[in-house]
C-alpha cells in the first residue's frame, strides 16, 4: 500500500474512532472489525483459521461497534464485521453496507455490574447503585458502545435515569470502562461477563443486569469485500465448532 493511500485512509477515519488499525500487508491479508469484548476469543479463532488456510493472515480492529460501523462508512477497507448488538448491525444493513445472506448471529453474552476488587460494598441490584458511595459509575458511551446502550436501557427501566444522571463517566469501549473499575478509578462499572472473567483478580462481579433483549452477537461480510471468499470462510469457523467451543471458553453463550 502507497504513502498515499495510507494518509487518504488515515484521513477517513472519524474522531469517534480513536483506535490504530493495521492495514493490510497485501491481499491475502482477512481484515476483521470486531467489538472489543470479543479481542481475546478472536484472537484465538484467528490462529484456528490460519492454520486451516495457510497463507492467509487475519488483520484486526478492535473497538466500540458503533465506531467500527462508522469506519466502514467512511470507506474503511473492512472485510467481517462483528457487532456486540443488532440495532449497530442493522444500521449497517439498513445502509447497504453488509453482503446480502451472510449475516448470522453467533453467540450472546450478559451485562453485569462489577466493582474493584477492593470495594467493600455490596450492591445486589440497580437501585442499590444510588447510595453515596457509587459516587463515580463507568458505562460505554450510549451512542456507539452496545454495552453502554444496554446499560441506558436498562437503568431508564429502573427508573433511576435522574438519580445516577451526575455520576457517569463513560468510556469509548467496554474494555476502557473495565480499566476503570480494574484500577479502581471509579466505584462500579457495567460490562459484559466475558470482559469481567478477563481481570477476575482487579474486579469483581457483583450481580447481573437485566436487560430488555439478549445481548446477541451478529457478524457479517462487509458488502465492498475484495476478499468475498475468505470473509465466508472465517464466518464459517467462527459459526462452526471449533469457533464455538473458543467463544465459550471466553464465557460466552451459542447464539
Amino acid at each position: 500500500m502507497s504513502q498515499f493511500a495510507v494518509r487518504l485512509f488515515a484521513r477517513l477515519l472519524p474522531p469517534l474512532a480513536a483506535v490504530a488499525m493495521a492495514l493490510p500487508a497485501h491481499a491475502q491479508d482477512l481484515v476483521v472489525s470486531a467489538a472489543a469484548s470479543l479481542t481475546q476469543a478472536f484472537k484465538d479463532v484467528a490462529v484456528e483459521y490460519e492454520k486451516a488456510h495457510p497463507g492467509r493472515k487475519v488483520v484486526f480492529n478492535f473497538a466500540a461497534s458503533g465506531a467500527l460501523l462508522a469506519q466502514i462508512q467512511q470507506g474503511a477497507p473492512v472485510d467481517v464485521f462483528a457487532s456486540a448488538d443488532q440495532p449497530t448491525m442493522d444500521r449497517a444493513a439498513s445502509a447497504k453496507l453488509m453482503a446480502e445472506g451472510t449475516r448470522t448471529d453467533f453467540a450472546r453474552n450478559t451485562l453485569v455490574v462489577v466493582l474493584p476488587s477492593t470495594s467493600k460494598q455490596e450492591p445486589k441490584a440497580l437501585k442499590d447503585l444510588s447510595a453515596p458511595a457509587f459516587a463515580r459509575i463507568a458505562s460505554g458511551t450510549p451512542a456507539s458502545v452496545p454495552a453502554g446502550k444496554y446499560t441506558a436501557d436498562a437503568v431508564a427501566a429502573a427508573g433511576l435515569t435522574d438519580a445516577l444522571q451526575s455520576r457517569w463517566v463513560f468510556g469509548e469501549s467496554v474494555r476502557q470502562v473495565l480499566n476503570y473499575v480494574a484500577r479502581a478509578e471509579v466505584d462500579a462499572g457495567f460490562v459484559y461477563r466475558t470482559d469481567a472473567m478477563i481481570e477476575a483478580d482487579k474486579t469483581r462481579i457483583a450481580f447481573t443486569v437485566p436487560t430488555a433483549s439478549p445481548v446477541s452477537y451478529p457478524i457479517a461480510q462487509v458488502a465492498a469485500s475484495n476478499n468475498a471468499q475468505a470473509a465466508k470462510d472465517f464466518i464459517a469457523l467462527v459459526r462452526g465448532a471449533s469457533g464455538q467451543a473458543i467463544l465459550q471458553r471466553y464465557g460466552f453463550s451459542p447464539p
